[in-house]
């Protein structure tokens, strides 16, 4: 029989073997994007990549020695504020993709502008999402929105998008409106991307449930749907026929959004008149929910 820290060893293991196959195809999808659509009609986007394909723009520069070094301010700022595993993954990822960019050979897949927009995003945000899953990022744009997001009151998403809009504006600028505008539709393809690949169907989804019916709704949620729940003591406050003061019991529970409609429909099977209230959460730690295997 194993041990607890064989057992531990092994699953850090397969974790460690999953992280590299995500981060190894999350490579390989970013470099189809980049050489596939944007490199070759001269496309941008945001963050470092979009300052990396600026530059070499502009100058003639070498794109993957470029990605590299613009990359570096941001990975030592990795190091100092998070974790050193994920500084090396993050490392390891940028200089993936600098050699994939020079040793894998993709052709021009299209020429049509729209086309390279939508779908240049889409392989790169896959590739950006499937990195972070594996514990990365190919960008450190992200690293620098979680810093000042610590340091102020402004979300990564703020930070993010300020951080673009200066791209976008010198890229207007230097070169023209339209191509700015082309990068500005890149850029929104590839975080739609990266937004599914990291949530998916994942994305969670909290239900208070207010029902006459409380205690039967609670044993159909744990004992035939194995869902965790929490059960809050209420009281009625008014309703259709006015005012109501009595003890009423309020389920929480958090499910996947597939779980959804299935779980609805088994409550309004038991009480029709319940009120279901759902609310978008961004992410859950513990419990009974299986966590998304995300580590940035």
């Amino acid at each position: 029989m194993p041990n607890t820290k064989e057992i531990r060893a092994r699953i850090n293991l397969i974790q460690n073997l999953q992280d590299i196959v995500l981060i190894t195809i999350g490579v390989l999808l970013a470099a189809i994007g980049l050489k596939g659509f944007l490199m070759p009609n001269e496309f941008l986007d945001g963050g470092v990549t979009g300052i990396s394909l600026l530059i070499n723009r502009l100058t003639g520069w070498n794109i993957s020695l470029l990605l590299v070094i613009i990359n570096i301010p941001f990975i030592l700022l990795a190091y100092k504020q998070l974790s050193v595993e994920f500084t090396i993954k993050a490392m390891c990822a940028i200089v993936g993709l600098a050699c994939a960019l020079v040793f894998i050979k993709v052709p021009t897949i299209t020429s049509d502008r729209l086309l390279i927009a939508i779908f240049g995003g889409f392989f790169l945000g896959a590739g950006i999402g499937l990195s972070v899953r594996g514990g990365a990022v190919l960008d450190g744009t992200e690293v620098l929105a979680l810093y000042i997001n610590r340091k102020t009151v402004l979300s990564m998403g703020e930070v993010i998008m300020y951080f673009n809009l200066v791209i976008f504006s010198v890229a207007a600028i230097l070169i023209n409106i339209e191509t700015a505008l082309y990068a500005i539709l890149t850029y929104l393809a590839a975080s739609k991307t990266v937004d599914y690949v990291i949530s998916g169907f994942e994305e969670y989804i909290a239900l208070t449930i207010i029902s006459n019916e409380s205690e039967l709704v609670r044993k159909t949620l744990t004992l035939s749907l194995k869902k965790g729940v929490t059960v809050f003591k209420g009281q009625s406050g008014y309703g259709k026929r006015g005012a109501v003061d009595k003890d009423i019991d309020i389920i929480y529970t958090v499910v996947t959004r597939l779980e959804v409609h299935k779980i609805i429909d088994e409550i309004e099977k038991i009480d029709e008149k319940a009120f279901i209230v759902q609310h978008n959460i961004n992410d859950t730690k513990g419990g009974m929910i299986k966590r998304r295997a995300t580590h940035h």
